[in-house]
């Protein structure tokens, strides 16, 4: 059944609900979904809408054709990246993607540029349109990469790559994407988001919400951990896991071939904390990046 979460009169996107996956879409067709200060403040608390919703077990977030993403509006000329203003954040989202309970996977169907690029690299997964551009291009525009790119490149495709990308502002096709790594699949344009919607529903209806939760955090922050830390944390987390339901009711419908019944709630974990990690290895806790 379709629906919306407590209606709320979004201008820069589109939130639905069917089967237990939300579709976030980015929707500004006549600037191709150009980023601006109120889409991030729409998409954020879109984000936090369906990670408070336990009836959502995945998040897809994709952009009205023919573009996914088209980075910063620029309609203000000269003046697009020379004020600020108050509260500024290079973030993208808050909470970014990568911060949420939900697994959330970046269909990106279009061209995605600067901020546009950066916010499908938030999500967990990403499918990606074969022929699009895509490019951290703000060098180019005497700026930075933002979104957490500085951190989440060289994590996902290298350093060397990250800095090719960030240094020169460079732009790729799909094919390319794939090859440095940066999506999980390459399709044709419109096959991007029934792929992604697939894979979606395959999470929604194949996983335990509470165990792909704790694994999500626990992924996301190994980079802030060492090896001993990540293995205490497995056995803590499977020592948790083994005391819920949902360990017997996987095994109750496998054994009658079944579809489980899971009865966990996510929003009932912790959102990822970035800090746990540096307080576990005896760090300071040090501010959100």
């Amino acid at each position: 059944m379709d629906r919306e979460p407590n209606p709320l009169p979004y201008e820069t996107l589109r939130l639905s609900v069917h089967e237990r996956v939300a579709t976030i879409t980015l929707h500004r067709p006549e600037r191709r979904n150009a980023y601006t200060r109120r889409m991030g403040s729409e998409l954020s608390l879109a984000y936090r809408r369906c990670d408070a919703d336990d009836d959502i077990r995945a998040i897809v977030l994709t952009g009205t054709p023919p573009a996914f993403c088209a980075g910063a509006d620029l309609t203000a000329g000269e003046r697009t990246f020379t004020d600020p203003g108050q509260d500024f954040s290079a973030e993208g989202a808050d909470p970014p993607a990568w911060r949420l309970r939900k697994p959330v996977i970046a269909a990106v169907n279009g061209h995605a540029l600067g901020i546009g690029l950066t916010l499908a690299l938030q999500c967990d997964l990403c499918i990606m349109a074969v022929d699009a551009n895509y490019g951290v291009v703000q060098v180019r525009r005497g700026m930075v990469g933002d979104g957490y790119s500085h951190w989440i490149l060289p994590r996902l495709i290298g350093m060397s790559r990250a800095a090719y990308l960030l240094l020169t502002g460079a732009t790729i096709d799909g094919r390319r994407a794939y090859q440095l790594g940066l999506c999980h699949e390459a399709l044709p344009a419109e096959q991007v988001l029934d792929a992604a919607l697939g894979l979606a529903r395959a999470i929604a209806e194949h996983t335990a919400p509470v165990a792909v939760a704790t694994s999500k955090r626990m992924l996301w922050s190994s980079f802030e951990y060492d090896a001993a830390t990540v293995g205490a944390l497995e056995t803590e987390a499977h020592v948790a896991l083994m005391g819920h339901d949902d360990a017997r009711e996987a095994m109750r419908a496998y054994l009658r071939r079944r579809t489980p019944a899971w009865t966990g709630r996510p929003s009932q974990l912790p959102a990822l904390d970035v800090n746990a990690g540096r307080a576990a290895n005896g760090a300071a806790p040090q501010p959100d990046r």
